[in-house]
């Protein structure tokens, strides 16, 4: 029997008038939302995305901004591979060799405007290592424009190589990679794009059964994706936007899109099939699903804002572009939402898939999780704990964690240019990537200065191999006014200058041979950039911020859970799962792209590392996205104890009657992750895998055994704040003529629950 809502004489919660609000004017908050979202995809192309330049942190990063200076700007150096088939055909030997190496000479000669300072064994010493030589130059014009400049050098340096077959002609360099990768991005991006709407609509037309009720998750996700990837050209004038940010928006928001829309329209069926008219449903799914939405997406957003605090330029667009994209999906889904289902009403359920249809529209509760939940709430200690080895021994591997970037492994060997760097860089280690000094001040080309750098060179010997020549220095900009020149010297380092060895090098470079000879020069200042700089300011940033950003995702998260479910237990509980479920996918994405587990099939090359940024990163957002699940898990259980049921059949029913939507969730949730697995670049790989991964241990492992095994352990104190005597859901007797008196949160021990009551306990 469904009861009429009762008279009250209090508000009801935020999130159920906006809803009430939305539903009234449907027409219009439809219209506007679609309008909303016309109007951000025109300012995104009026605007376009500004490619404002990223900045590493510490000394590398002041060395970039120097060098990013229109007067000191450096371009691109290329290199070209000419190399023989087998090892007896050397340089010194094989005349097709030696014309080969004039000709891509003369070729590049022929181009001016691509082409600048061209080196080769003929004119330059160190060129040539046995059946290896290399044709080096600069491109020429703006350095802002080298990856297009590079492509008349790149198509000659191709033509040399079909007249010579029995030779390796290839080039490679910072343009040339650049501009693959950026290609390669931009591909995986449309790839992304283009995979992951067809399987999601197959996943959501197998879960509701109707093509109508599919459509509506994928329009709510599409337009947030859309608003927000096209508001991005906004920030990208203050920090740094690029395809990646693109890509990872694009994942996060068809996923939190999806999710909130599974949970707002499965709760208006389920309430439909209990018989309640549409407005009736729509009241108890905002009080319910719509609070769980509101509670999951901030916690999304607190956890992407921690990124922030890490002072390191490329998390600011990712975390700018990622609290956008949830916004959205949190304001559509509370707004736009029910006013569409409204708008529909049982339509929702037309277009049904044959042999689907009638059964998908029940939302019935799942036997098989019920089976589950039921054994794991009679045996928590004993099925808990081995649910929790498991977990753990899953992430043991992340004991033995490296972080290191992975150059040029981010992408495939099958790559062509990224194979010829390798082959460049293995006939001539340690060249193509030194350390620049870049050395600011007065008078930097007077007697002192000279005379450091001729210091410079002697400290060579005496670092036994960590420094080696060539050490080249170049001047750059007016002498007058004193000040504005700047004074580049590249220092050679040992090592492929991400591995341990060049690590080495640079702290002997820092320590010892700059401070005896630069260091004694009054009135200038040097910072030291390049690569392996790069890499360790990079990561000693990490390092020191990485404590602060775990405090602040997990404080501030624990507050609004707290707040939330007026409990203290439920917020540590959930915090303890998330992070064993974290740390399991950890180990999993340790033991398969550091060890180097299932290359062939996810086709990638191990390089014995993981890229710094990615565990971070993965974490705020998992912690995040894993609170989906739990925040409506337990506000259905939160819901049946504020009706009476016990706290062990609160679990047990809270859990079955939700599974349906998490599992279908989970399931397109991973299902749109692992499409990331299959793109070229190792960190989307890795990125897809974890996540997908964290998701699938999440919605099993952690939401069928561990949640509830912690709910029935813990029992009525799981709801209970410190400090209160009454447990949640129990009436007081104080009214007049001895009616319940309802405490402010909860709802009176009564199967026939009004919709005012399920509004005012959730609220």
């Amino acid at each position: 029997m469904i009861t009429e809502p009762a008279r009250v004489t209090t508000h009801p919660p935020l999130v159920e008038r906006v809803a009430g609000w939305s539903v009234r004017h449907r027409i219009f908050v439809v219209v506007s939302w679609l309008l909303l979202v016309a109007a951000a995809f025109a300012v995104g192309q009026h605007l376009g995305t500004s490619n404002t330049n990223s900045y590493d942190p510490g000394q590398a990063g002041v060395a970039e901004r120097i060098l990013d200076r229109p007067a000191v700007q450096q371009p691109d150096g290329e290199a070209v591979l000419v190399q023989g088939r087998s090892a007896g055909q050397t340089f010194a030997n094989d005349p097709e060799l030696r014309q080969t190496v004039r000709q891509v000479a003369a070729a590049l000669e022929r181009l001016p405007g691509a082409a600048d300072d061209i080196q080769s064994p003929f004119t330059s010493a160190g060129l040539v290592n046995g059946r290896s030589a290399l044709v080096t130059f600069n491109v020429a014009g703006n350095p802002d424009n080298d990856d297009t400049a590079v492509v008349p050098a790149l198509t000659a340096v191709a033509a040399i190589q079909a007249r010579h077959p029995g030779l390796t002609v290839a080039e490679a360099g910072g343009a040339s990679v650049d501009r693959t990768a950026s290609a390669q991005i931009g591909q995986d991006f449309r790839t992304a794009a283009v995979t992951s709407l067809p399987i999601t609509l197959v996943l959501l037309l197998i879960v509701f059964g109707a093509l109508i009720a599919a459509g509506i998750p994928l329009l709510l996700a599409g337009t947030a994706v859309i608003a927000a990837i096209s508001l991005l050209s906004i920030p990208s004038r203050i920090v740094p936007v690029g395809g990646t940010t693109s890509a990872i928006v694009l994942l996060v928001g068809m996923a939190v899109g999806i999710d909130y829309s599974l949970f707002y329209l499965r709760r208006v069926r389920e309430e439909r099939a209990a018989g309640r008219d549409t407005k009736q449903a729509l009241h108890v799914a905002a009080a319910t699903s719509g609070r769980a939405i509101a509670v999951s997406g901030l916690t999304v957003m607190i956890s992407l804002a921690g990124l922030f605090l890490t002072g390191i330029d490329v998390f600011s667009g990712v975390a700018i572009g990622t609290i956008l994209v949830v916004g959205a999906a949190v304001l559509g889904s509370l707004t736009f939402l029910p006013a569409l289902l409204s708008l529909l009403g049982t339509a929702t359920d037309r277009a049904r898939i044959p042999f689907l249809g009638r059964r998908r529209a029940a939302a019935r509760p799942s036997r098989v999780w019920g089976l589950v939940v039921r054994a794991v709430v009679r045996h928590p200690l004993a099925l808990g704990g081995l649910a929790t080895v498991a977990l753990l021994a899953l992430a043991t591997p992340l004991l033995s964690l490296h972080l290191e970037n992975p150059d040029l492994h981010a992408f495939p060997d099958t790559v062509p240019v990224i194979r010829t760097a390798e082959a460049i860089e293995q006939a001539f280690p340690g060249g193509p990537e030194p350390a620049e000094v870049v050395v600011t001040g007065d008078n930097l080309s007077g007697p002192a200065v000279s005379k450091a750098v001729t210091a410079l060179h002697a400290q060579v010997a005496a670092t036994h191999g960590a420094i080696r020549e060539p050490i080249t220095t170049a001047l750059f900009g007016p002498a007058r006014p004193a000040g504005d020149q700047v004074l580049v010297i590249s220092v050679p380092l040992n090592g492929n200058s991400t591995n341990a060895t060049s690590v080495n090098a640079l702290t002997t470079l820092d320590t010892q041979v700059l401070p005896a000879t630069l260091g004694k020069v009054p009135g200038i200042k040097y910072a030291v950039g390049g690569d392996t700089a790069s890499n360790v300011d990079f990561d000693a940033q990490l390092d020191s911020r990485t404590p602060l950003v775990f405090a602040f995702v997990l404080g501030l998260a624990f507050l609004l859970l707290m707040i939330s479910f007026r409990s203290v237990a439920i917020p540590a509980l959930s915090i303890c799962l998330n992070l064993l479920s974290v740390g399991a996918a950890y180990g999993v994405m340790t033991w398969i792209f550091q060890d180097g587990h299932l290359q062939g099939l996810l086709g990638f090359s191990s390089y014995g590392g993981i890229t710094p940024w990615l565990p971070l990163f993965m974490f705020v957002l998992l912690f995040g996205l894993s609170m989906d699940y739990h925040v409506f898990i337990l506000s259905r259980i939160r819901e049946l104890r504020l009706r009476g049921a016990s706290a062990r059949t609160a679990v047990t029913d809270g859990i079955t009657s939700s599974a349906g939507v998490v599992t279908s969730a989970a399931v397109i949730m991973v299902a749109v992750f692992s499409i990331f697995a299959t793109l070229s670049e190792i960190e989307f790989k890795v990125f897809g895998v974890a996540m997908a991964v964290a998701v699938l241990i999440d919605a099993t492992v952690v939401r069928g055994v561990l949640l509830p095994a912690g709910l029935a352990l813990l029992g009525d104190r799981a709801w209970a704040m410190p400090g209160r005597t009454r447990a949640l859901g129990r009436p007081r007797f104080s009214g007049q003529d001895g009616a319940p008196e309802v405490e402010p949160g909860t709802v009176r021990e009564n199967q026939n629950l009004t919709l005012d009551d399920i509004s005012r306990g959730l609220g």
